[in-house]
């Protein structure tokens, strides 16, 4: 039995009803006819390389399906996709790695499209102290390691909240992109036990935090963090295009005040 590979057409009517728009709308994003992209939806037309890119520009599509898209129309893919460590990304590598150590003694790190962690700082390694080593084995993945039960889930006070906060993230990426490793990575996370103890949650003193706070156990102290997630500006590499930084942020001045201790 085989399988039929899916035309351009079908692929493109999927995006555009990912996206919840009309062949109307798109036409009118792309300055066509609706005519014409139903033509090219059902088959009857071939787009050109230049609209293939166009509508999936409009829609939005991720830049590893957009190479999908102009396979499928017969044209070859337009975004490389190079090897982090290949010679050619050596600016990149050193930008990351300058941004990260500046950003020190804060927590900040960078992911892939699956949250395998490419690059970390000495913050993030501080609150991964004393986790066992098969959660530590390369690749790292921050999703696995921070909800596993033996991973930070123990030691994270609201950890129903993070943990719908996350889950609720990958949904949302699942959703906009085709991608069967991340939902492989989400049925795996999301079936972790969730366990906490009674009175886990907020720290008791109110806080004015700015947004869903991590509220995590250190060597004793009660740590805030808010976080902050940073991708690349029209990036022209499939690499480039899924790498994400997150950057924690202290939410009081308590978790500042012990994150700068530990740098004197």
């Amino acid at each position: 039995m085989t399988t039929s590979t899916p035309t351009v057409g079908a692929l493109l009517r999927t995006w555009r009803e990912r996206r919840g728009i009309s062949q109307l709308e798109l036409a009118g994003r792309a300055d066509s006819s609706s005519r014409h992209i139903s033509f090219i939806e059902t088959g009857r037309s071939r787009p050109s390389e230049e609209m293939v890119l166009r509508l999936a520009d409009r829609l939005d599509v991720p830049v590893r399906e957009r190479n999908a898209l102009l396979l499928a129309a017969g044209y070859a893919p337009h975004y490389a996709q190079t090897a982090l460590d290949d010679p050619s990304m050596e600016t990149l590598r050193e930008g990351i790695e300058r941004l990260l150590t500046g950003y020190e003694p804060y927590p900040a790190l960078v992911v892939d499209a699956t949250y395998d962690v490419v690059a970390a700082n000495r913050g993030i390694l501080m609150l991964l102290d004393g986790l066992p080593e098969h959660l530590l084995t390369a690749p790292l993945n921050a999703m696995r390691i921070t909800l596993h039960p033996e991973g930070l889930a123990p030691r994270i006070r609201n950890l129903r909240e993070w943990r719908g906060h996350l889950l609720a993230q990958m949904e949302r990426q699942i959703a906009l992109a085709r991608s069967e490793p991340l939902r492989a990575l989400y049925e795996e996370v999301s079936s972790y036990p969730v366990a906490e103890r009674p009175g886990d949650g907020a720290p008791e003193a109110p806080v004015p935090y700015i947004a869903l706070p991590l509220v995590i156990e250190h060597d004793g102290h009660l740590l805030s963090f808010v976080s902050s997630i940073a991708t690349f500006n029209t990036p022209m590499d499939v690499t480039v295009a899924e790498l994400a930084i997150e950057t924690m942020l202290p939410a009081d001045p308590a978790t500042v005040k012990y994150l700068r201790s530990l740098g004197d």
